[in-house]
């Protein structure tokens, strides 16, 4: 199918059901790990954090107990945490294909913090593993010195680095705490001594990422796992992709002959919050080449400069990104810190998108503080029906200045 040709819409749709948000919904959180082939890991933690965030809108109200559980269970490790697009979750049949960042690992020695006395900390480290099996950054020497998160100790930099080379690896957690083991316990044998070159690692990616992307340029199958365009164009006429033309594009995309032939079995469509660190909204170029959407994470910008707030979400409605969300929890209360649309007709799948992830957070009702454009605040407050017992209520002072939206959103922070 040399030269296929494909609408913007249709481009969309293969997007979204290269990502699990079309079509039947995944049978579990491991299934659509499997597909998304990364779930990216984060700290912050608003109404969940963001790994739980992706199950849920892509499974619905799956328990959080039971999504966790997938991620890391208690059993026989199925997978482990590393450096993809960022520090994400990765099936553990993944393994191989990271061997050219831990060779490349091995060759820096370090990642960004520097050890007084690498050989003696890392040997400390080993030596703790191997006696005293899985254990706790706190229990290896600890985490931090008493000052900013990033001041790590010398045995939190030296198991960091172990991750990095290979040696060590997390396949579980406790509670949020990364549990360190040695890679030749967890990893299974066949995996661990697996052969691949560099050229094999590298178009295993990029294939993953067509996978996962649907649609996707040179640059768009790069930077899904943090890779060049020279490492994408060494491997990418190997990787049996098809180059496509997107309308009112000027740029070469690529997509599988599979995802292609699916365009015409697309199925239902979703409408959802998505988490700022959705794999969907990683590559932020390609989000607004698709959609018309800026995406920015305004956690690190100051309050009184932030367009959407602190963790605004996407609301997904169809094949369109149509507004965010603001969200925060206060006991039974989902509080809509700030809503803005890009238009008034959106009200409805709003009001969707909102009761469901109040739902899933088991909140007995909503309150919207800001709402932008000020005209869909009624109309908003009537279409959460049931659940809006507070919507109505006087807003409050807004925590930042108005901003006109448009159907392109604007914002100012970088992740």
């Amino acid at each position: 199918m040399p030269g296929a040709s494909i609408s913007l819409n249709q481009a969309r749709l293969l997007a979204l059901r290269a990502q699990g948000l079309t079509g039947p919904r995944a049978k579990n959180p491991a299934a659509m790990l499997a597909t998304l082939g990364a779930v990216q890991l984060d700290t912050i933690s608003v109404l969940a954090r963001t790994h739980l965030l992706v199950a849920w809108s892509r499974l619905g109200p799956t328990p959080r107990q039971s999504i966790e559980a997938a991620y890391w269970p208690t059993t026989t490790p199925t997978t482990f945490e590393y450096w993809a697009h960022a520090a994400c979750i990765i099936p553990i049949d993944r393994w191989p294909t990271f061997a050219f960042r831990r060779r490349a690992a091995k060759v820096k020695q370090r990642r960004w913090h520097r050890l007084e006395n690498p050989e003696a900390t890392m040997n400390e480290v080993r030596t703790k593993l191997v006696s005293e099996g899985p254990l706790l950054a706190s229990e290896l020497g600890g985490t931090t010195r008493g000052g900013p998160w990033w001041d790590w100790t010398e045995a939190k930099i030296a198991v960091e680095n172990l991750i990095d080379t290979g040696e060590v690896v997390c396949v579980a957690r406790r509670g949020w705490r990364r549990v360190y083991d040695l890679a030749e316990r967890a990893i299974p044998a066949e995996l661990l001594g697996a052969q691949i070159s560099d050229h094999e690692c590298r178009l295993a990616l990029v294939k993953e990422a067509a996978r996962a992307l649907g649609v996707a340029t040179a640059q768009d199958l790069g930077r899904h796992h943090k890779m060049t365009i020279t490492e994408v164009n060494g491997v990418i006429g190997d990787a049996d992709l098809i180059e496509v033309d997107v309308e009112g594009s000027d740029r070469a995309w690529y997509a599988s002959a599979d995802a292609l032939e699916s365009l015409g079995s697309v199925g239902r469509v979703r409408t959802t919050l998505l988490s700022p660190f959705d794999s969907l909204l990683w590559e932020r170029p390609f989000v607004e080449r698709l959609f018309g959407y800026i995406h920015r994470l305004e956690a690190y910008v100051p309050p009184a400069k932030r367009i959407h707030g602190y963790y605004a979400m996407p609301i997904l409605a169809g094949t369109e990104l149509v507004g965010a969300v603001d969200p925060a929890r206060e006991k039974d209360t989902f509080v809509v810190r700030h809503i803005s649309l890009n238009s008034t007709s959106r009200v409805q799948q709003a009001a969707t998108a909102l009761q469901g992830a109040a739902k899933w957070v088991d909140a007995e009702s909503i309150r919207l503080e800001r709402v932008t454009p000020e005209a869909a605040r009624a109309p908003l407050a009537a279409a959460l029906g049931a659940m809006n017992s507070t919507a109505t209520a006087q807003p409050r002072p807004p925590r930042q200045p108005s901003s006109k939206v448009s159907s392109k959103t604007t914002g100012n922070a970088s992740l």
